[in-house]
């Protein structure tokens, strides 16, 4: 028995999927306008983005200098001046409501998706802190003032700081919860088929390798709160003096800007357009570290 190998010209004859494509054809008029439609709708949402970055850029940008970061707000017929305190006052309440949020939230994340996921309290919990993602801040604030500021006399930067506790507090849980559910079951498995305990396992497999979610939760958590005015008013309040200690009023950045905002007064205008601008770049800050951190390592 003979084989005879086909030639290149019986080869090119065969039957051959169609590799090209008419533009008049259903699905390629679909792609498209699709494609079109998706870059206008993204590009008309940049629009109030870099509007805004716009504004904060020439109006906030020409009055940065060394002296805001350094020197003490102004009073009203004052020229110059800076926010030093209010910069400092804002991150001493981040780092309050980081110090408070942080260890509750991941402990929180842990029993919901290692030890009790499923149970009623798990799912009360989960069902709470979703419910708390969409809590009006102003309200945090209200029940803050409530609970501490009349019981302690007096507004403070502990106030604040516990306000914003409460607002950054579902996102770490929530956040933390899902990394925690990343983690591949094989991987845990292995560890208690070992002779790990379940705390060793979580200590030790579960909460290293949902490190960079978890730290994504967290740069979310303190980019939401950093701008926040609305629980401060009732809180915190204000101050035009620098931080002694944290039972007593304290500036910060938003509030700041909401008062001199209002002010008839050129300097002070100018002023908050330079805190708006300041207040901007932390956020951005944070939300470069929390895409960072929540980058795959591979």
């Amino acid at each position: 028995m003979t084989f005879s190998v086909p030639s290149e010209s019986q080869i090119a004859s065969a039957d051959a999927p169609e590799l090209t494509h008419s533009w008049s054809d259903g699905r390629a008029v679909s792609n498209v306008l699709l494609t079109v439609g998706a870059w206008t709708v993204a590009l008309l949402a940049s629009i109030p983005l870099v509007s805004v970055l716009y504004m904060l850029i020439t109006e906030g940008g020409s009055r940065l200098s060394l002296e805001l970061f350094t020197d003490l707000p102004p009073a009203g017929f004052e020229l110059g001046g800076g926010f030093g305190n209010a910069i400092v006052g804002t991150l001493v309440m981040v780092a309050i409501a980081a110090a408070f949020s942080i260890p509750v939230g991941v402990l929180a994340a842990v029993y919901l998706s290692e030890l009790g996921p499923t149970n009623g309290l798990g799912r009360s919990a989960r069902f709470l802190a979703k419910v708390l993602t969409g809590f009006p801040s102003i309200l945090a604030g209200v029940f803050v003032y409530a609970v501490l500021v009349l019981a302690m006399g007096t507004y403070s930067a502990m106030a604040g700081g516990v306000a914003l506790s409460i607002l950054m507090l579902p996102t770490v849980v929530l956040t933390a919860e899902e990394a925690l559910k990343m983690v591949p079951r094989k991987m845990k498995d292995a560890a208690l088929g070992m002779g790990c305990t379940r705390t060793q396992m979580i200590w030790k497999i579960a909460l290293p390798t949902a490190l960079p979610g978890i730290l994504t939760g967290v740069m979310l958590g303190v980019a939401r709160v950093a701008g926040e005015s609305a629980p401060l008013l009732f809180t915190a309040l204000f101050s035009n003096y620098w931080l002694s200690r944290l039972s007593e009023p304290t500036a910060s950045l938003s509030i700041l800007i909401y008062n001199f905002s209002s002010m008839p007064f050129e300097n002070q205008i100018q002023l908050a357009w330079a805190a708006s601008l300041v207040l901007v770049l932390i956020v951005l800050v944070f939300n470069l570290l929390s895409r960072l951190f929540g980058r795959p390592k591979y």
